[in-house]
Order: C-alpha cells, then structure tokens, then sequence
C-alpha cells in the first residue's frame, strides 16, 4: 500500500471497512473486536497506530515485530479466537511513522472472540447476542436461499389455485402469445417453476416457500412467516402519523396488485411522450419499486418491510440478505438475486425483467419524473428512495407540470390537435434544450438525454435543419451544432 493510498483512507476516516486503532501500549482487545466483525460483515481494513480521528501516532518502530506476532497467536488461539483464521499483516512507513496495517478478507465463517460474536455496523464494532440476529449472519454466511425451505405437509389445498388460470394467461401475453405454461396442468406449472421440489440434503419433497410467498393463502402465510407484511403509508400532510395506511399480508401476485393500486392512488401520472407514444412515469417507476421490494426480500428476518410516501420521497425499506454494503449505481451494479425462483415467477409473468434492469430503469425514469436520480442502499435493511417534485416536469422542455394546466400538453385535451403534430413539437424542444445546452452534444448523448430513440433523435435533427432552427458547423466528428438566430 503506498502512502497516496494511505493518505487518502486517512482523509475519509473510519467507515464500515476501515478501523484506526491506537495501539501506543500493544495490541488492545479492541482490534481484536474489529478483527472478528469485518470477518463476519464485508471485511476491511485495521490501521495500528493511528487514532480516531485519522492523525498518525504511530507504533514503537522496534516493537512492530513481537506486535505482528502476538497479533497472529491470538486469532490462531482456537481458546480465542473460533474459527481460528490466518492473517498477514504488514508494517507501512508513513511520514517517518511505523503503522501495522491488516487487510480482513470476509469469510464464509461466523466468528467469535473470547466467545463473543461482533458485528460490523457503519465505523462500529458491536456484539450480537440475539439468536434471530446471530441466525440470520448465519444464513448469509452460507448463501442459502430461504425460499427453498420445503414444507412436507403443505398441500394444495393450502394454495390459491384459482389464481393459476390469471398466472397462465400473464405468462403467455408477456411471452407474446405462447408460454409453456399455457398448456400445462396446476401441478406442472408448480413444478415448472420450481416451486414444487425435493431437498436433496433431507429427502424432503413438497411445496417450498417461495411457493406460499407467491401462490399460499392468506393464513397459511402467516403460518410460515408470522412477521411477513408490507406496510404502505402516505405521510403528506400528518408526517408524525399517516393520510392513508394499507397493511398488505397477502400472497406476493396479489399484494403486488394492492401495493401498486396504493402508489397509483397517491402520485400524479404525468405526461411524457416516448418515441411518440404517452407512457406512464408513474407506473413505471411503481412496478420497479414494488417488484424490487417483493422479489429481493429476505422472508425470513422479522423485519416488516414498508413502501412510505411523502411530498418529497417515495421510498421502501425491506430486510435483505446483504452481500455487500454501501450504495448502488449503474456504474457499481452487479446483480445478485435473492431469491431466484420468486424472481423468475415475476419474470415470466411480466412483473420484472432480468436481473439488474430494475436499476437501471428507476435511473432512467426517475430522472424524467422528478428532476433526479433514486437511491439504492444495501446492508442488511435494502433501501430505495425515489425523489418526488409535484412542480417538475421534464415535459421535454415544456415546463408543464400538469397537462389538465396547458391543453396544448396533451392532445387528448383538445379535440383538434394533430397528436403526431404535438408530438413532433414536443420532441423537437426536447433536443433544442439540449443543443443550446451542449451544442457539441453528440446523437447517442441526445438520445440518452432525452429519453427519444436514436432513430427518432436523427429524424427530429433532419427536420430541424429543414426548418432553419439549427445548423450543423464542421464536420460530423468534431463540429457543432448551432442555432440559427
């Protein structure tokens, strides 16, 4: 590690992954502490010889040595340290200081010092006792999907089989008219989708969880999974308590039904044209956001997940199998499903598209309902906040908040608009804004920027050339656009 790197972890300080310690006297149970939560959370960094607030003390020079290997006595001491781990640590000079650096790696191991279980949370070491907090470290240590747990005396009778005839019919319209299921019987379409198996480790055969999630009734649901609810709120104008509240404990096709209802009911539909066509931001945005909550959520933790709508935010929080921690971008994204039967099931019937999409498109959409762009947070709580601004309206460029404000707005609104006429004038704005904004805007950035696609970017640039209201300068590669005055 050389000391740009290290000035830089200074700078930042203490976080989830980076512990300073002290260490004037030797090596303090603390670090030990440290140690055993980054081993049980997303492993990190131990710096001895710096002090909280990042100022380098550094440790005695000559004793580095007999440091580093107390250091390795004590997490090989299985009296100690359970499971016993391997580390190496290494001696930095920084600013004429010695410093005993530690990379923790995560492991597949829950572990203990002096018989006591740490948990890493935020720049915190903090013991876990709980039995349903220790369980749950445990089940993330060892990648097993929950959904799977099968239920031999689970029956049909326990399901809402009348759900299936809807369930085939999504499947075969998503699939464009032909689906496998469509001419499968009940217990073919169970076992098709996984939801019907054996445990290889057990013997056990039956119907699994992800099963009653999706298809179970309502009591027998609560029979698995007592804490099991989604508690949608609104809270506008009473933020201390709640405008309106729906407590959804349904199975997942039909609380998918509800909680898009609850969203539809209390945010605006704005107006937005799409390669010429009107499509629903809010719908958009919704089905992510539900979906996400539904497919993603750890069924097992007694967390209860909740969807909250505010002036200013709609978010969701829901218990999470975290395998990493921190925020998500497109840039950072990498996919990791849940729970993969669930989300196949939504896949199939046209709830979701393949993993990952979903962030990208409450990105994408987002950024044209309100202004700016949604927050993915992972840990062991998943949270989603998507920014809401009643006053904004991407509108390409036509600043109209509500479209019942500006008949122009929507041609529905006036029985003599040409609607491909609006739409043309409502495109050619949209690329205008950005041309005056970037005038050596490329047509890919164009069509990124205004949600149009590329072949509808370069027919609105045609025509804008035509009309006399831009100009191309230089060549295509490196010239510009230009606004005729």
């Amino acid at each position: 590690m050389d000391s740009r790197t290290i000035k830089s972890i200074l700078e930042i300080g203490e976080t989830v992954a980076v512990e300073f310690k002290r260490c004037g006297n030797g090596i303090e149970s603390d670090a030990y502490e440290s140690v055993c939560s980054f081993l049980n959370r997303f492993g990190g960094d131990v710096f001895m010889g710096v002090l909280d607030d990042g100022t380098v003390n550094g440790v005695p020079a000559k004793a580095a040595s007999d440091m580093i290997k107390n250091f390795i006595a004590v997490i090989s001491n299985p009296a100690l340290f359970t499971p016993t781990i391997y580390l190496s640590p290494e001696i930095l000079k920084y600013e004429g200081k010695t410093v005993i650096h530690v990379h923790v790696p995560p492991s597949a191991e829950v572990h203990s010092y002096k018989k006591i279980i740490y948990d890493r949370v935020n720049d915190a070491d903090v013991r876990v006792t709980a039995t349903a907090q220790i369980a749950s470290m445990y089940i993330c240590k060892q990648n097993i999907f929950t959904e799977k747990k099968i239920y031999p005396y689970a029956t049909t009778s326990d399901l809402k089989t009348d759900l299936l005839p809807r369930v085939r019919q999504m499947a075969v319209n998503n699939a464009g008219g032909s689906h496998p299921w469509g001419n499968m019987t009940d217990e073919e379409l169970l076992r098709s989708a996984g939801l019907y198996g054996t445990d290889v480790a057990t013997g056990e055969s039956g119907y699994n969880l992800a099963a009653i999630l999706l298809l179970g009734k309502d009591e027998v649901i609560q029979n698995v999974c007592p804490t099991y609810e989604t508690d949608a709120l609104v809270k506008k104008v009473n933020v201390d308590r709640y405008d309106d509240r729906e407590i959804v404990r349904t199975n997942l096709i039909e609380s998918f039904d509800l909680l898009m209802d609850f969203i539809k009911k209390h945010l605006s539909d704005k107006f937005f044209l799409e390669d010429e066509n009107r499509i629903s931001l809010r719908n958009i945005i919704a089905r992510e956001i539900v979906s996400n909550t539904l497919m993603h959520r750890e069924y097992t933790s007694s967390y209860a997940a909740k969807l909250i709508i505010k002036k200013d935010q709609m978010c969701t929080e829901n218990a999470n199998r975290a395998t990493n921690n921190g925020f998500i971008t497109p840039d950072n994204l990498e996919p990791n499903p849940k729970n993969p039967l669930i989300a196949s099931f939504f896949r199939s019937i046209g709830r979701a598209d393949r993993l990952g999409s979903g962030v990208y498109k409450l990105f994408k959409y987002t950024k044209l309902y309100s202004g700016q762009d949604p927050v993915f947070q992972e840990g062991d709580v998943f949270r989603i906040v998507v920014p809401l601004d009643e006053e904004y309206s991407f509108d390409m460029g036509i600043g109209v908040a509500d479209p019942k404000a500006d008949p122009k707005a929507d041609p529905k609104a006036d029985p003599k608009a040409d609607p491909k006429q609006n739409s043309d004038s409502v495109n050619e704005k949209a690329v205008l804004r950005q041309v005056k904004k970037d005038p050596h805007i490329t047509r890919k950035q164009l069509a990124e920027k205004t949600g149009l696609s590329d072949s509808t970017v370069k027919r609105v640039l045609a025509e804008l050339q035509d009309k006399k209201k831009i100009e191309r300068v230089g060549s295509r590669r490196s010239g510009q656009w230009r606004e005729v005055e």
